[in-house]
């Protein structure tokens, strides 16, 4: 069966959903690194990037695993799929006065999820009284229109072919302007390494600045894995210092914010 059809049979039913965790951390990565989040760790993608440092959430799992004290790394495992009802109990154990800045709806994939996160998303917000930031493939927009009224941020990845193995130019474009046109602050995201093409830079600054200019880019040097995993011939490896100072010049040519930023959580031991 293919990679679709088994995630659309797996999720057919979205009055539950399957999780990996949640708990309690600083955001590592984006707009929002340094603050505090509660992540909401959604399973299963529909993607196989070779850069991926979370293939663990690529298939089905049976079980998820539940912090039980903000930050405290206390991880309770309990069953999947999940209701709505419960994942609320287990964020408004987290939910502790001032303590978080925003929730992260990540994965995985999340919109996989999507027809849960329409029921689900209202809910969480009227718990908590926190934006709600969507971290995404940034690939698939019919979703994304779904659950759009209830986000305050979105951090969209656009995958470069030369990196991860994908590639979504048109479903990424129609995703940006729907994030655009909705007014949520948005933010693009984009893995780069060793390999990666400067063609396909110049192509992502042309598909942003078609949007606005000044939607912020942030350029994200691959973090190498310890091993490669089976989709990748060799390791992934950093870009030097010189591609990084060319790249981002290269794309500040269109786009008016570019930032280099690797995955500070991990130098901080926040995984």
């Amino acid at each position: 069966m293919s990679i679709e059809k088994n995630m659309a049979a797996q999720i057919a039913t979205q009055s539950k959903a399957r999780l990996m965790e949640v708990f309690s951390a600083i955001q590592g990565e984006g707009l929002n690194v340094g603050t505090r989040q509660i992540f909401i760790r959604f399973a299963l993608c529909d993607l196989r990037c070779h850069f991926c440092d979370s293939a663990h959430t690529w298939h089905i799992p049976t079980s998820c695993r539940i912090e039980q004290t903000p930050g405290g790394r206390d991880f309770e495992i309990h069953s999947n799929p999940v209701s709505a009802t419960v994942l609320l109990e287990w964020v408004a154990r987290h939910n502790q006065p001032n303590l978080h800045d925003s929730i992260s709806i990540t994965g995985g994939e999340p919109l996989l999820h999507a027809p849960f996160l329409v029921e689900f998303l209202p809910q969480l917000r009227e718990l908590t009284r926190l934006p709600i930031y969507l971290e995404t493939g940034g690939h698939r927009p019919e979703q994304l229109a779904m659950i759009l009224p209830y986000l305050d941020s979105v951090g969209m990845d656009i995958k470069l072919p030369s990196v991860s193995g994908e590639e979504h130019w048109q479903a990424h474009a129609e995703f940006l302007q729907l994030c655009h046109s909705s007014q949520v602050d948005v933010f693009v995201k984009l893995i780069i390494g060793d390999r990666t093409d400067p063609a396909e830079l110049e192509q992502t600054a042309e598909l942003v600045a078609a949007v606005s200019p000044e939607i912020p880019v942030f350029l994200q040097p691959v973090t190498p894995l310890e091993m490669p995993h089976k989709l990748s011939q060799t390791p992934m490896l950093p870009p030097t210092p010189e591609q990084v100072l060319n790249w981002q010049a290269l794309m500040k040519r269109w786009l008016k914010q570019v930032r280099v930023i690797p995955q500070t959580h991990k130098m901080i031991n926040q995984l």
